[in-house]
């Protein structure tokens, strides 16, 4: 399901242009300040984070029901669930030279393997890990963040993207705190 659900977005429908006008508005809304130069980055950064989100989840969900049928132990489910989700990125590429207002790419093969790779490697390791890490990736954030805002007022310079960037990694933070307290 998750499969035809990506090949759908591979469709004119969610093209660069038919998409750019909805995230511009929304991105005008909630955050006036940004240049157009910022717009057209937070587009193609959106654009890339979807690509790496829906193939993590795809990956995942080739695992699980690799290990839940018990057709692979979890390690091989691991390499299996990788390979699918390369050549399906392949094809969905593929699929993409013959969509009207498309164009495959091989830079996001790599970008769908690569959220496809993170997710798995999550799943091996352990999500303990990836946790401490992503608690200290956001801490960082957050206060480096922070001191650039403060910087930049002072100078007189826009910070663009920042001012969404800083107040994503604080709630992060804070909604780390409240799922780690509930879970004790």
């Amino acid at each position: 399901m998750w499969m035809a659900v990506i090949a759908w977005f591979s469709t004119a429908t969610w093209s660069a242009e038919n998409t750019g006008g909805i995230l511009v508005a929304l991105a005008r809304t909630f955050i006036p300040g940004l240049t157009p130069r910022d717009l057209v980055a937070l587009h193609y950064a959106t654009r890339k984070l979807a690509h790496l989100t829906v193939y993590a989840i795809l990956a995942v969900l080739w695992w699980r029901a690799l290990v839940r049928e018990r057709w692979a132990t979890p390690s091989a489910a691991v390499w299996i669930a990788l390979a699918v989700s390369l050549v399906w990125a392949t094809l969905d590429e593929v699929h993409q030279v013959f969509a009207p207002s498309r164009s495959g790419s091989a830079v996001d093969v790599a970008i769908d393997g690569t959220g496809a790779a993170i997710a798995l490697a999550l799943i091996r390791h352990g999500a303990g890990a990836a946790l401490g890490l992503s608690g200290v990736l956001l801490w960082a954030a957050a206060a480096g963040g922070v001191a650039i805002l403060v910087v930049d007022r002072l100078a007189g310079v826009s910070s663009g993207l920042l001012w969404v960037t800083t107040p994503a990694a604080a709630v992060l933070l804070g909604l780390r705190r409240f799922w780690r307290r509930r879970a004790e």
